[in-house]
């Protein structure tokens, strides 16, 4: 219809996984989507071990030409601008790019974390280095983009913020990085971007602006199939649509005011609110006691000395 706004949204790493069904479920609620990753083609190879202990090359499925296609299939409207957590100029970039095509964004999801060594890794074994890549990719990064697109909000005197958080950044793991836990690089960074949306949301809010945190949960995707076995995760978990109905209708919902600066938990929220049709979230597991760490059972996880 002549003279309506379109909306739109920008996700950060759509090239596959959750940010690709984010893109595709803001795609089918009406939004023009940009898009942005490294991985603009399939079959693209760079190093995106969790460990620096090894590497791995072998390219993971997804890109974003293939989420733009989706995207376009729904009806609306796609824009890839390539960019690079580490690289704050291709960040700076992309927003500009979505800016002068299209003049404004309503939704930022904040997806895209830092692929790459020390997510796996124990502080013993993780370089500084490692852990300086963390926080930029994971929290640095993000508010580049809050830098760039945030201004326009204020502007127009609406918006939304959407963080995904991780479990990570606010408890402890049971077991150590490598065997089914995290490594310090990980947790630590998303400690720091958990932090965000509070604050965003007392700020900003007098500016029509709301900010969330949404934690998925286990979610099955092509990399956890792909790369986690090796250190202790299963392939498994809830389908990525699950955290993409999440989204779509935060992006949407005149009540999700009443969640400015809340964490969501995904799973339990799509269930609840009949979000993607037939979709039950797993019970929690039973609560897990942290573990020995005194005696023959601190000796049966630390490695044998070289």
């Amino acid at each position: 219809m002549a003279g309506v706004e379109r909306r739109t949204a920008f996700v950060t790493g759509a090239s596959r996984g959750i940010g690709k069904s984010i893109a595709v479920a803001l795609a089918g609620a009406g939004f023009d989507v940009a898009i942005t990753a490294r991985t603009v083609v399939a079959g693209e190879q760079r190093e995106h071990s969790p460990s620096v202990a090894r590497s791995d090359t072998a390219p993971l499925p997804g890109s974003l030409s293939e989420t733009a296609a989706l995207i376009e299939k729904a009806g609306t409207r796609a824009l890839v601008v390539p960019a690079d957590l580490l690289d704050r100029s291709s960040l700076g970039a992309a927003a500009t790019t979505v800016l002068e095509r299209w003049g404004h964004v309503d939704v930022l999801v904040h997806n895209a974390r830092y692929i790459g060594a020390g997510h796996m890794d124990t502080f013993l074994g993780a370089p500084v280095s490692v852990i300086e890549n963390h926080i930029q990719g994971n929290f640095l990064a993000p508010l580049v983009l809050n830098k760039y697109l945030v201004p326009s909000m204020v502007e127009r005197k609406r918006g939304r913020i959407i963080a995904l958080t991780s479990a990570s950044g606010y408890s402890d793991p049971l077991h150590p990085a490598g065997s089914g836990g995290w490594g310090i690089s990980y947790g630590s960074s998303k400690a720091a971007i958990h932090r965000v949306a509070g604050i965003l949301a007392v700020e900003l809010a007098p500016h029509g602006i709301l900010s969330f945190n949404v934690d998925p949960g286990y979610i099955r995707t092509e990399r956890i199939a792909q790369d986690m076995a090796a250190f202790g995760f299963e392939a498994s978990g809830e389908p990525p649509e699950v955290v993409g109905a999440v989204i779509a209708w935060l992006a949407t919902a005149d009540e999700a005011v009443e969640y400015n600066g809340q964490n969501i938990f995904a799973q339990q929220f799509c269930a609840e609110r009949d979000l993607l049709p037939g979709y039950t979230a797993p019970k929690p597991p039973p609560p897990s006691s942290k573990p020995d760490l005194s005696g023959a059972r601190l000796q049966a996880i630390l490695p044998e000395p070289n």
